[in-house]
């Protein structure tokens, strides 16, 4: 009797800090075998930001459909950073040799265009006057006709900001447009140059802010810059953003356009 009594306290201890441990494990063991999250799937396109085709016709966004922008405080080349203004579906990314002075931008977006805008941007903050100026190619030959690339000041990095830009187009026009308040729709100005009918497709574009005053200039095969067109009266509040862009005028499809040689100066009257 006496031999059991000691016996049996002895064995059972054991049984219970074994039991303590399964216990103890078993929820991380359970978590650990727990399905992962499936990705979540990328915003939907809407059918007013689709491009124009034979069958179909883009229409400006909702008044109150916005994304906000993704901006990045990277430098990259003469500028201090970057952002997706708008956050297309998919996102755009940048990049620049410094040997061959090359900025490559490649993004999506449903266009720059209306009361908000969708497009890769890299940008300066600025005050004052301002010139800036790029040689523009879009190395893939069957992209989008109406994708831009533009030479932008903005306000502000918002998706409705007030802007005035000089865009190149994939089939060759140039023309300038601004935004006169945040919110409005972009107006284009109507004096127009260049485009598939034409043939022509300027070598190099140009802006220039003297004061209110803004002004666009191209350079057909590298003769000096012209300005086209009579300047435009819109006032920005310092500091301002100044910088280059592209959109693919594709929703959900990302292109690319290669924007070199920059000139950016912090004064009028030195495009070129």
């Amino acid at each position: 009797m006496d031999d059991y009594i000691v016996r049996f306290p002895a064995a059972r201890p054991r049984r219970a800090s074994l039991l303590a441990v399964t216990l103890c494990a078993a929820p991380y063991l359970l978590r650990a075998q727990a399905p992962a999250a499936p990705p979540t799937p990328p915003p939907a396109v809407p059918d007013w930001a689709l491009p124009g085709s034979a069958t179909h016709k883009q229409v400006p966004p909702p008044a109150d459909f916005h994304r906000p922008s993704q901006n990045f405080d990277t430098p990259i080349g003469v500028f201090e950073g970057q952002s997706d203004i708008g956050s297309a579906v998919v996102p755009g990314s940048a990049s620049y040799d410094a040997g061959t002075k090359r900025y490559t931008i490649n993004s999506a977006g449903y266009n720059i265009w209306y009361s908000r805008d969708e497009f890769r941007y890299l940008w300066k903050k600025m005050s004052g006057d301002v010139s800036l100026a790029a040689d523009v190619t879009f190395p893939n030959p069957d992209g989008y006709g109406d994708r831009k690339a533009v030479l932008v000041i903005r306000q502000n990095l918002e998706d409705d900001s007030r802007e005035a830009m000089i865009g190149q187009h994939g089939a060759g026009m140039v023309h300038m447009a601004q935004r006169p308040e945040k919110g409005a729709n972009l107006k284009d100005m109507q004096y127009r140059f260049g485009g598939m009918l034409a043939n022509v497709r300027a070598k190099r574009i140009g802006i220039e802010k003297r004061g209110d005053s803004i002004a666009i200039f191209i350079s057909l095969q590298g003769e000096p810059m012209q300005q086209l067109g009579p300047p435009i009266n819109l006032h920005f509040d310092g500091p301002f953003y100044v910088g280059i862009g592209f959109c693919s005028h594709l929703p959900d499809k990302s292109d690319t356009a290669v924007l070199s040689n920059v000139l950016l100066e912090n004064s009028a009257g030195k495009v070129r």
